[in-house]
């Protein structure tokens, strides 16, 4: 009887197991509180131990299934603040300021810009004397050279007067300097006196056509001596109210301290480029100047030797008159 019976419950508990692996997930999840109830007859048989090794090993599956979808609602949230770095990184960039040479000077101080336009305007000013001086010294080299041509086979002052004609310049003002002196000279027996008088005054016009030939040098030198500085005030004025900025702000951000400081190199930039080619045509012109007042005392040298031939032909002629 016993072996009938426990033959009876086992295969009862096996139509149970069965039938509770054949049931969908959600009728799995309310049959094991069920399972020990239709066991508890038979507590002394092993059937219920085979039993309960089956039964807890099928809820794996729901335990699996019912934990997998939990996954899909967790990746948006993760998702989501990677999405929104790159939203914020692109509505900071237009933000930024661009760093232009017209912009920083639109955003400098307004002593800062008073330096950048004096030295602008300098810079003008060194060009525009680069164009005035180079038309002005090759006009007058080119002249005075064609003067000495003309006068080179002149024998008196009086003819190398008419070979030149009525123009203007500095070789016609020693030719009438020494007619001048000849003719208030006349009388005199001394002609070294006349010929020392003659040089005093083709001096004082060589003095003169060197300070003439020399406007506009001086403005070339205090440039190019002087924007270094002008812009060097400007950059520590800059750079002054930049860390005044800095304290009041209270950051040290290299995008909040860049700006100022930029805008404060641009009036050394400036400076420079203002006193570099000053002083660079400066001394391009004192080699065409002295070249230019070298050939002055060319022409001072040919007028004192025109002087110099009429003096001596007036002596010769006076001796031969006598000698008549």
């Amino acid at each position: 009887m016993k072996t009938m019976t426990s033959r009876a419950s086992l295969a009862a508990a096996l139509m149970l197991a069965a039938a509770w692996l054949a049931s969908p997930v959600s009728a799995q999840t309310q049959t094991p509180p069920a399972a020990p109830s239709m066991a508890r007859p038979a507590p002394a048989s092993p059937a219920p131990a085979a039993s309960s090794t089956t039964a807890p090993a099928a809820p794996a599956p729901a335990a699996s299934t019912a934990t997998a979808p939990a996954a899909p609602t967790a990746s948006p949230a993760a998702i989501a603040p990677a999405s929104a770095k790159p939203d914020t990184a692109s509505a900071a960039a237009p933000a930024m300021k661009e760093l232009s040479p017209w912009v920083m000077f639109m955003s400098a101080d307004v002593i800062v810009k008073a330096v950048m336009i004096g030295l602008a305007f300098a810079s003008i000013v060194t060009w525009t004397v680069l164009i005035a001086k180079s038309i002005e010294l090759s006009v007058a080299s080119g002249r005075l050279r064609s003067a000495l041509r003309k006068i080179s086979e002149a024998r008196s002052l009086a003819e190398a007067q008419m070979a030149l004609g009525t123009k203007e310049g500095i070789l016609p003002s020693f030719l009438a300097a020494a007619l001048r002196e000849a003719r208030m000279s006349a009388g005199l027996s001394s002609d070294a006196g006349i010929k020392e008088r003659a040089a005093s005054s083709f001096s004082e016009i060589v003095r003169a056509e060197a300070r003439r030939i020399r406007i506009g040098m001086g403005v070339l030198a205090t440039i190019g001596s002087t924007s270094p500085f002008v812009g060097l005030f400007g950059t520590v004025w800059g750079i002054m109210n930049s860390f005044i900025g800095i304290s009041k702000s209270q950051t040290t951000n290299l995008a909040v301290v860049a700006p100022g400081i930029a805008e404060a190199l641009l009036a050394t930039a400036i400076g420079l480029v203002a006193a570099i080619p000053a002083v660079i045509i400066y001394n391009h012109f004192s080699r065409m100047t002295k070249g230019y007042l070298e050939l002055v005392s060319r022409a001072s040298g040919a007028a004192a030797r025109l002087l110099s031939r009429d003096l001596d032909r007036s002596h010769g002629s006076l001796h031969s008159r006598a000698a008549e």
